[in-house]
């Protein structure tokens, strides 16, 4: 395939052949010529970005596939121009054996639109052996307090999986939340803010803080899932240590609870206003490494609960880029960021380098998208099985194509779409 005129995020005008799995040439617009048997996208006006790469997503199975699967998540993470995606461990079986990862591992093979990495969790009942004589993606999400799945762990724990995870070379990824500083008066509360409140926001940075001083003393890599406080990622760059935020804790907040009631309700929880744009001030200005979306899909008939019953997550794989390049239409964020938070950052932070870039030599994970086509999100529109967003009737600009490794999976025309099939590969195992 040839793909001619299209603009790249630095705004360079290049034609980009691929061949096969890889990007073969990127030259400058107007100097390459078609093969005879080459396809010939016309790109001219298009935005042309390295494919997305989510390295948080619960595609929830095995054993929850009422909420999701890999063939439903993978779908939804095509169509939002998501090219990679990270499995975190708590499904059912949790990932936390050799036997468990070739389990979920194998599912993905057969289910997975898109290239897929799996990681390994820590648990009371953990096999560090096996799990780590496997190719994890990373170790994590460690969780430090209890979420879907109540895998929380103590210190001691946590301190033996850094010990370990440095030994074989695995970053540990950390939802990171000291629950000894929940506040418990929330809990009398039954509005829809009382999650908030409870998990305050207090208990991140403090979670934060002994996180990365305890990876720094075991010479681990920490990378900080979600971090929602303004607090908690300076936290992690002032001591060297990645992190990320999701599109949920960037774009929405406490102000929005009354109108989301349980559908806002996540771990971490919703910030205030202030700290939301705190947050994306350190978006903006690089000190946030990385846009991962934690999409953690359940049922509306779940979520239809109190505040303190309904379940904590939402989906979030297709909106994550089409949110941020409306962020660019409207100019408050480049292309060339939008690009590195999602994909050159993660790359680099999770050594896959052959991914996240428009470079001869590289996979041909490749988006094409309209940068001036904005439309509504609609949830009856998105792809996830749970067929519910918390994004409900904002904007984004959405891919017209999305690539994996040279092979369309995602095709939008004409407001036809037309999905590939199950092409998706470890990328440790590869």
């Amino acid at each position: 395939m040839l793909i001619r005129n299209a603009e790249l995020a630095d705004g360079r005008r290049r034609d980009v052949r691929i061949a096969g799995e890889t990007i073969d040439a990127v030259e400058p617009a107007g100097d390459l010529d078609a093969d005879p048997d080459e396809g010939v996208v016309e790109a001219d006006g298009l935005l042309l970005l390295p494919g997305a790469i989510d390295v948080h997503v619960h595609f929830r199975q095995p054993g929850y596939e009422h909420k999701e699967t890999w063939e439903t998540g993978s779908k939804s993470a095509a169509a939002g121009g998501v090219t990679t995606v990270v499995d975190q461990p708590n499904t059912e079986p949790p990932t936390v054996t050799g036997e468990a990862f070739d389990e979920k591992a194998a599912l993905a093979v057969r289910g997975s639109l898109v290239d897929f990495g799996v990681n390994g969790g820590v648990t009371e009942g953990w096999d560090p052996d096996s799990l780590l004589s496997r190719p994890l993606f990373a170790l994590g999400e460690v969780f430090l307090a209890d979420s879907t799945g109540n895998m929380g762990i103590d210190e001691p724990l946590f301190r033996d999986a850094l010990a370990r995870a440095a030994e074989a070379g695995v970053t540990v990824t950390v939802h990171a939340e000291d629950a000894d500083l929940f506040d418990d008066a929330a809990t009398e509360r039954t509005d829809a803010d009382a999650w908030s409140a409870y998990r305050a926001a207090a208990a991140e940075a403090a979670a934060v803080e002994r996180a990365v001083t305890l990876g720094g003393e075991s010479d681990a890599s920490v990378h900080v899932a979600h971090t929602s406080t303004p607090e908690g990622v300076d936290a992690a760059a002032a001591a060297g240590a990645t992190c990320e935020v999701t599109p949920h804790h960037l774009f929405l907040s406490r102000d929005d609870l009354e109108e989301l009631g349980t559908l806002g309700r996540m771990n971490p929880p919703l910030r205030s206003e202030a700290r939301r744009e705190a947050v994306y001030e350190r978006v903006a200005d690089g000190t946030v490494d990385v846009i991962a979306t934690d999409h953690a899909p359940h049922t509306r008939e779940e979520k239809d609960a109190s505040v303190w019953d309904a379940p904590s997550g939402v989906p979030g794989v297709e909106t994550m880029l089409p949110l941020l390049l409306e962020e660019a239409r409207r100019g408050r964020l480049g292309h060339e960021r939008v690009r590195d938070l999602v994909a050159r950052n993660p790359a680099r932070i999770f050594d896959l380098p052959r991914k996240g870039t428009v470079e001869a030599g590289t996979d041909a994970d490749l988006v094409l998208v309209d940068p001036d086509d904005a439309r509504e999100i609609r949830g009856a529109d998105l792809h996830s099985k749970c067929g519910w967003t918390p994004f409900e009737g904002r904007r984004g600009v959405f891919p017209s194509l999305t690539m994996v490794r040279g092979t369309v999976v995602y095709e939008r025309e004409n407001g036809e779409e037309r999905f590939g099939g199950a092409v998706g590969e470890d990328v440790r195992a590869a």
